[in-house]
């Protein structure tokens, strides 16, 4: 057996961070396929969650991810109230030399061929009209373009759970879910984060921006011309130093908090949208032992996923914000259940996530 072989059925069979009920490898010669679709859990209902295309430095580096990342969608979709489980695909290869259309549609027939028990969605290398083309051969692909049925950009309620959970860092924190007077720090103003801005604004807040690409940070200030309420910094070193902020909003890649960034912080709260913000377990406790409330980073972005999994029922805006508003209250619960249990949001989070799971597998 390979080590690569190896390394991947530990993280599946003997690791912590295993437990998947199925992991599917997927070729299509033809067209230059080569996929995995992770299931991590059914408990709750099908198994949600987007499908990555990128060019991965091996294999197993494709798998793990995939393994990582389906498990990442279970805790969302249980804690952002939804009747599915997690998974997550990957497509191994660069999406702009290998995409192509009959790569899309041999990948659809392999969804297809799950019969439910995964629903496919946009992720880092899809779009809309990728998954438009999958559902030529799987109903089971959600994330698609209006003029097909779909939701379309899943990024406006995205922006709107942010901030919800902003609120209710500033209901738990200063006892007011108001962000007028205050200070936040935005890092990552693309397409999440540019509509979280806004919000930010009209509740009266002071906003710091920063942004790899000029031109995102430059259509906001256009849009705001001359309002002191803007401000843009070199980059994120700048932003999180910046005196007076009290909220830090990572909006772009993951690991924004880790060994370097969290001692520099002057905010007291990071709720932001990017996946996956801590850069490994320990760094949660050095939040809390720094006086720095986190608001976990799959229960306060879950907004996209709320609204492709609407799509299922037939898209509906105004049940699917709504449902999206419910992250106020349950980001509450978990600073709550977090202050009884003595023990950081993020892990409780996870209690919370693994005990709706574990309910429903006993429910069966």
């Amino acid at each position: 057996m390979t080590d690569v072989t190896d390394g991947v059925l530990h993280t599946l069979f003997r690791s912590e961070q295993g437990g998947h009920e199925q992991v599917v490898l997927c070729q299509d010669r033809a067209s230059g396929l080569k996929a995995v679709i992770a299931l991590h859990s059914t408990a709750l209902g099908p198994a949600l969650g987007g499908t990555r295309f990128h060019a991965y430095a091996s294999d197993e580096e494709a798998v793990l991810d995939a393994l990582n990342l389906a498990r990442g969608m279970s805790y969302k979709n249980a804690m952002a109230g939804l009747d599915h489980g997690g998974g997550k695909a990957v497509i191994i290869g660069d999406p702009d030399t290998l995409k192509s259309e009959a790569l899309l549609l041999a990948y659809g027939r392999f969804v297809d061929s799950l019969g439910g028990r995964y629903v496919t969605a946009c992720d880092v290398g899809t779009y809309v009209a990728d998954m438009d083309v999958v559902a030529r051969e799987t109903r089971w692909a959600t994330g698609r373009s209006p003029e097909n049925g779909g939701a379309g950009d899943s990024s406006v309620l995205t922006a709107f759970g942010v901030f919800q959970g902003m609120r209710a860092s500033a209901q738990h924190l200063w006892g007011d879910p108001t962000l007028r007077g205050r200070k936040v720090g935005v890092a990552g103003v693309g397409k999440v984060g540019h509509h979280l801005v806004e919000h930010l604004l009209a509740d009266g807040a002071e906003v710091v921006i920063t942004d790899v690409r000029a031109e995102s940070v430059q259509r906001i200030l256009d849009k705001h011309p001359g309002n002191p309420a803007v401000m843009a910094v070199a980059d994120t070193a700048a932003l999180i130093r910046t005196e007076g902020l009290d909220i830090y909003a990572p909006c772009a890649l993951g690991g924004a908090l880790n060994d370097h960034s969290v001692p520099a912080l002057t905010a007291t709260v990071v709720c932001g949208a990017a996946n996956n913000q801590l850069a490994h377990p320990g760094v949660e406790k050095d939040l809390a032992d720094r006086g720095i409330l986190y608001a976990p980073d799959y229960v306060v972005n879950a907004g996209g996923v709320i609204q492709v999994a609407d799509e299922l029922h037939g898209f509906d805006f105004d049940r699917c914000k709504a449902k999206a508003a419910k992250i106020f209250d349950t980001t509450l619960a978990i600073f709550a259940r977090a202050k009884t249990d003595g023990i950081p949001p993020a892990a409780a989070a996870d209690r919370i996530a693994e005990q709706r799971m574990a309910e429903a597998r006993a429910a069966r």
